[in-house]
């Protein structure tokens, strides 16, 4: 976590006066998932993640999305404590192939996501961070060493968009970001969540992209995600589906190889392209893969290599 967090952190001095994390052992939000609906749509297409949050969050979000766990307080959803073995043991009963660390985020919950990795390992699970990469670098090391794959949110390119909406810094995720994609073999995803008014406008899309493309890559893949209205923001309008079709095509034109859509109906935005000869190479329709041209990583067509954790 980072000091002087805004949000709504789950942690208490125990007698020994050591700050715990009043989460531990308490899941929420249990649900078999695809992988896409992390989203993650280059780690093993169609296979399912166990996913489960907590409770409370280091930032502040005015438009958190799921700010019903975000908010809460862990006594508010406590029941009998499920230790990682179990959490371990439901996501293979299930046929999982991993298990994603979401709903709010799992940097809160670090201890108990790292417990359950190292089982999930040991039974040859993937484990998947989805997170907002509002942390320190000494715990991000030890958290993101145990990380197969992550989907990090990078909610606007102004950092006063992150001071006045988050209550967080932007420099400390544009750190996080650089640190999974250059020094970790963590597969890294970022989604932005295109608020109308907010941080929609043709110029910040621009910006955000190109510092992706040149930053981090022009192989990672970007989600451009749809808002809804929710927690303290319910008088901002949906985002509207051409706001989205502009968006993904100024990504594109910064570079971005691959570029997606979600929260709407988008056949193109939710195809795996080929950069090479764009031949389409994964099409899904509501996070189920109905079409898979990968030949071990490579475009069946032209051969070329797709980036990507594929098996």
């Amino acid at each position: 976590m980072r000091d002087g967090q805004a949000g709504f952190c789950s942690v208490r001095r125990n007698a020994g006066g050591i700050l715990e994390l009043t989460a531990y052992g308490h899941p929420s939000g249990l649900a078999v998932d695809p992988i896409e609906k992390k989203p993650l749509y280059h780690v093993m297409p169609g296979s399912r993640v166990l996913s489960f949050g907590t409770t409370g969050c280091n930032l502040a979000c005015r438009f958190c999305q799921n700010w019903e766990m975000s908010t809460a307080k862990a006594g508010e959803v406590r029941g009998r404590v499920v230790p990682p073995e179990s959490i371990v043991a439901a996501a293979l009963a299930n046929d999982c192939q991993g298990i994603a660390y979401t709903y709010n985020d799992p940097v809160i919950f670090a201890e108990y996501a790292m417990d359950i990795a190292e089982v999930a390992h040991q039974a040859g699970l993937l484990n998947i961070a989805v997170t907002a990469g509002y942390i320190e670098p000494a715990p991000r090391a030890d958290f993101f060493a145990l990380m197969d794959a992550a989907n990090v949110d990078l909610k606007s390119i102004d950092p006063t968009f992150y001071r006045t909406l988050t209550g967080g810094r932007l420099d400390v995720v544009q750190d996080t970001l650089r640190y999974l994609a250059h020094e970790t073999e963590v597969w890294l995803e970022v989604t932005n969540l295109v608020i109308p008014g907010l941080n929609d406008s043709a110029a910040g899309i621009r910006e955000l992209s190109a510092w992706v493309a040149t930053e981090l890559g022009p192989d990672v893949p970007l989600h451009l995600s749809a808002f809804h209205p929710s927690h303290r923001m319910t008088d901002v309008p949906r985002t509207p589906s051409s706001r989205l079709f502009e968006a993904r095509r100024i990504a594109l034109d910064e570079g971005l190889r691959f570029v997606y859509t979600g929260n709407i109906a988008d056949a193109d935005g939710a195809t795996t392209w080929c950069w090479n000869c764009h031949q389409p190479v994964i099409e899904r329709r509501s996070f189920q893969v109905v079409a898979n041209r990968l030949d071990d990583g490579r475009c069946h067509g032209c051969g070329a290599r797709i980036p990507g954790r594929w098996g």
